[in-house]
């Protein structure tokens, strides 16, 4: 499993940058590290059949540390409404599992278009700042599971933490951004790890995998992203408390354009 200076340099710049985002957003990065992590394999030589869906699960995968890591930050300043967290984490453990699964076997260009469309929508109303109504609150048991399911079952596809989703859908529950966000990143724990555990299932016995690598999941490159990002998460943490609430949505808005991009020319 030795790695190489050059790959390792890499990989630390980029689990600087997702762990970095990771505190400011609550979003575990997924739309830096899936395409860095695609082109840093594809040019070591792996499979193209592969890279994608090794870089999807090695997010994932990351975003289990870059979480805790994250959260505890968050929670120090009271921004993780637990009571949420435990609402939303059943649909979305199921979610994930589901979405590795629907990954490996649903071609890459339909899930893409798909994606860049809802993503773009959430962006803009974001962007927008559009108030909800002063009434509206988060739904009931059954309708916080299913979108717990649509949570997981996204973030799992695309190797993402969930924000992209449930930041939006806080915000349009009258949910405060600063709150919304730290949730959002407690929540990445779950979505993460259901979602690793499913590429890790899917992808045993395959030929042809990179030394080190368990299923879908490249070891080396969990081990030297996940060290930067815990590093780097709790800085992005307290600069998300420094900014105003406006301007950090219009933050968020300009990372899901940028995450809606990617999807739409991958």
């Amino acid at each position: 499993m030795f790695l190489e200076p050059q790959l390792i340099a890499e990989l630390l710049l980029l689990g600087s940058a997702t762990g970095f985002l990771a505190g400011l957003l609550g979003i575990g990065g997924g739309m830096l590290m899936v395409p860095f992590m695609t082109f840093i394999l594809t040019a070591k030589g792996y499979p193209a059949d592969y890279t994608v869906k090794m870089a999807v699960a090695t997010s994932l995968a990351t975003i289990c540390f870059t979480s805790m890591s994250s959260v505890r930050a968050h929670h120090r300043r009271g921004a993780v409404l637990w009571p949420i967290v435990r609402l939303l984490t059943p649909g979305i453990l199921l979610g994930s599992l589901v979405g590795a699964q629907l990954a490996v076997a649903l071609p890459g260009k339909v899930l893409s278009v798909l994606f860049a469309v809802f993503v773009a929508f959430s962006a803009t109303q974001m962007f927008l700042d559009r108030k909800p109504k002063p009434s509206r609150t988060l739904p009931g048991r059954l309708g916080t599971f299913g979108m717990g399911w649509v949570i997981g079952m996204l973030s799992s596809l695309v190797g993402a933490g969930g924000a992209f989703v449930s930041v939006p859908f806080m915000t349009w529950c009258n949910v405060k951004i600063h709150d919304a966000v730290g949730t959002s990143a407690a929540l990445g724990f779950p979505v993460a790890l259901a979602g690793t555990l499913g590429y890790i299932w899917a992808g045993q016995g395959l030929p042809e995998m990179p030394p080190g690598s368990i299923g879908y999941l490249y070891l080396p490159g969990l081990i030297v992203i996940s060290l930067a990002s815990m590093c780097t998460a709790p800085l992005g943490a307290r600069t998300a408390h420094r900014m105003d609430i406006r301007p950090l949505k219009k933050v968020f808005a300009v990372v899901l354009y940028i995450l809606a991009a990617y999807f739409l020319f991958r």
